[in-house]
């Protein structure tokens, strides 16, 4: 079975709460997150993907590495995370430049459509089992939290 990386970027703010984005046309919501273009470094992706998927212009110098993680049987995540501050992002200014094919109508339309902060008692709520999984184990928020002190950010 072929195994597929998937990178991307957890967005924290200074109550250790997790930038969601909804996924436009399901009931889930995930970080910016997606697949390496040829000749990208995964790095480079989440960078891109975050942008893509939030309109964030993000500098490398404000990211750690946090590793990579089992994601589902056929996935893996590379993550990397930074601090944003509540009062310096209006969710409500956040796009989505990516597009897909509508399943309902085959209209090209946005891949996330929606924004929100969720806590750790909260992601479960929201993201999928897996995402949910991986906050709850193998890489809990209050850890990133920690992290990114320790980084001084």
């Amino acid at each position: 079975m072929v195994i597929a990386v998937s990178c991307g970027l957890v967005l924290l703010n200074e109550d250790a709460e997790v930038l969601l984005a909804h996924a436009t046309e399901t009931r889930h919501w995930d970080i910016p997150k997606g697949a390496p273009e040829p000749g990208e470094s995964c790095l480079e992706t989440a960078l891109r993907e975050t942008r893509e998927e939030t309109g964030l212009v993000l500098d490398t110098h404000t990211l750690i590495e946090l590793g990579r993680f089992p994601y589902r049987r056929d996935k893996v995540l590379h993550l990397f995370a930074t601090r944003l501050r509540r009062a310096e992002i209006a969710l409500d200014t956040l796009t989505c430049t990516s597009m897909f094919n509508s399943y309902h109508t085959g209209r090209r339309i946005p891949e996330m459509d929606d924004y929100r902060w969720a806590s750790a008692p909260d992601v479960p709520q929201y993201a999928s089992q897996s995402l949910a999984r991986l906050f709850a184990d193998a890489l809990t928020l209050a850890s990133i939290h920690a992290r990114l002190i320790d980084a001084g950010l």
